[in-house]
């Protein structure tokens, strides 16, 4: 049966329904939104609403850019709690296949995971035909030098300085989502049948003898998997406790630090350090973001002077131009 084209019913959106029939039609309500009769601002740029944007920004930027260099550098390593860190350099924790390679829900104690791990964990997923726990390359790769703080004093015997291992994670990682299997036997049973890292000195059930610091949930093993943004970085590593304020945390005097060497860096060309340092409002001693501030309000009132002159020059040629026509 053939059907007729009417132009019409186009526009309309379609042939007119059957008596006692409801409407078809594409068009579209008839509403402000629908219909696009929304009001709208475009704004137009000058120099009375540009130069000023630039000036502002950099009268802001720089005092709060300076304020904070300033408040960096004043971050001590004598009063207050003291943070230890250690340092890596050339260490790219941000690359996009090496921040992938973890299981999630392995490290969340799924028992289903913890014997098949995902498949981004590759070419760090099993060894000897077991699944390594925990699996992935950042796992595979932490950190494991041991640093041992040592006061000597004038007898010249080292006084060993009490390292705090605990707290010096996250509170959601500790809690949320790092745990350990469920089960009532020992760590060691509820890790049956997986394998250690390839790179790990111990399996993950012997990183600590206390049982809330050991497995998924040691501090160390939270710290480490919580990857850097730059190659350049810290991890906490010890907290210093101060005793009495009425002495120092670390008082003056010569302090011997020893290392347990296990971590090489010769194969990625990086190095590592140890940083002592105490924190302020702002958290620990980084001047990137006083520098930054200031950086980026310089250039603002520096691109707002250009601008001015600029605008200046010009228009006082337009001035001078209309009035030799």
């Amino acid at each position: 049966m053939a059907m007729n084209y009417n132009s019409k019913d186009e526009v309309d959106g379609g042939p007119p329904c059957p008596p006692g029939g409801t409407a078809k039609t594409r068009r579209p309500d008839n509403t402000a939104f629908k219909q696009q009769r929304l009001p709208a601002w475009q704004p137009i740029l000058t120099a009375g609403t540009v130069l000023p944007t630039f000036f502002i920004i950099g009268l802001i930027f720089i005092p709060i850019g300076i304020g904070i260099f300033v408040t960096s550098n004043n971050i001590r390593e004598i009063e207050g709690n003291v943070f230890m860190y250690y340092g890596l350099s050339n260490f790219y924790q941000n690359h996009r296949r090496y921040v992938k390679s973890r299981d999630d829900s392995q490290l969340n104690g799924d028992s289903s995971a913890l014997l098949n791990p995902s498949k981004e964990c590759e070419p760090y997923r099993r060894n000897e035909d077991k699944p390594i726990a925990p699996c992935g390359a950042i796992a595979n790769s932490m950190f494991n030098d041991t640093l041992e703080l040592f006061l000597i004093g004038n007898d010249s015997y080292p006084t060993p300085i009490t390292l705090k291992k605990k707290g010096i994670a996250w509170w959601t990682d500790k809690n949320i989502k790092f745990r350990n299997p469920s089960g009532a036997e020992s760590l060691e049973e509820r890790f049956k049948g997986t394998t250690k890292p390839v790179n790990w000195l111990n399996p993950v059930y012997m990183l600590d003898s206390d049982p809330d610091n050991n497995g998924f949930v040691n501090e160390d093993f939270i710290v480490w998997m919580r990857t850097a943004a730059l190659p350049t970085f810290r991890k906490l590593y010890r907290l210093i406790e101060r005793k009495s304020d009425l002495h120092p945390t670390l008082p003056a005097g010569r302090y011997y630090l020893n290392i347990t060497y296990n971590y090489p860096v010769h194969s990625f060309d990086g190095r590592k350090r140890m940083i002592l340092s105490t924190i302020s409002w702002m958290g620990g001693k980084n001047p990137f973001l006083g520098i930054a501030y200031i950086a980026i309000g310089s250039i603002s009132f520096l691109l707002g002077v250009v601008l001015l002159v600029i605008n200046h020059k010009y228009r006082n040629s337009s001035n001078t131009a209309d009035i030799t026509i």
